[in-house]
């Protein structure tokens, strides 16, 4: 999953980015609003986070911007406003959900997995399912018939974006835009590497093989009895 953070406080910047990046996720951090703004027209994120006191455009000015031009992706604030008035401008400008600072980490994450299951077709539920592959997003763990999985936090976020758009064709240069931020500068074929390693953990030695390659196009997760 493929997150924007956009915070002007450099520590809280860098001590999000981090933590995210811990869990798997690919964050993309700018410290300002027209910064944001950019960015959020020019790539498909999964969710934003969006400090409201930035410098140029602030994050509620931002939000309106990127609602009034059609964007879709959840979007949680991130303030020290705490007052009643003030969620009630972020969520009628279109926030998700509101977070006020300081605040622990285990609920932002908490708070970004709910989002980004309010998001998909799996929203009522923390576990997402192919066949007899099971992932619970909430606790990381990925089982199939009955076998634990482990996974690294990057196989892990491939395998969730595969589970979150099971039969569709997924391209690399898909992979690369919702799992990896703009300044990453590896390999071209790290997408089959990954995959590679999915495959092994998930498919060997199992009768029916649950990711599938499309030639020429890309690769696609679907139950193989289907």
């Amino acid at each position: 999953m493929r997150v924007l953070l956009a915070e002007d406080e450099k520590e809280l910047n860098d001590l999000v980015r981090k933590t995210l990046e811990d869990e798997g996720y690919a964050v993309d951090s700018v410290f300002d609003g027209d910064s944001a703004l950019e960015y959020l027209s020019s790539t498909p994120y999964d969710i934003a986070l969006l400090d409201i006191m930035m410098p140029g455009r602030d994050g509620i000015a931002v939000l309106r911007e990127y609602r009034k031009s059609g964007g879709k992706a959840p979007i949680l604030i991130l303030t020290a406003r705490d007052a009643v008035e003030d969620r009630v401008v972020g969520l009628d400008a279109g926030a998700d959900d509101y977070l006020v600072k300081p605040f622990m980490f285990p609920e932002l994450l908490a708070r970004i997995r709910v989002l980004l299951r309010r998001n998909t077709t799996s929203a009522s539920s923390s576990v997402l399912e192919c066949g007899d592959l099971v992932m619970d997003t909430s606790s990381h763990a990925v089982r199939r018939r009955g076998r634990k999985i482990d996974l690294s936090a990057k196989e892990y976020s491939i395998l969730e974006y595969m589970m979150r758009n099971q039969g569709a064709v997924l391209g690399r240069e898909s992979f690369r835009s919702h799992i990896w931020s703009w300044d990453y500068d590896g390999e071209s074929n790290v997408i089959d590497v990954y995959i590679r390693y999915l495959r092994k953990k998930i498919d060997d030695g199992e009768s029916v093989k649950l990711i599938h390659t499309i030639r020429g196009a890309g690769y696609m997760l679907k139950d193989g009895n289907e």
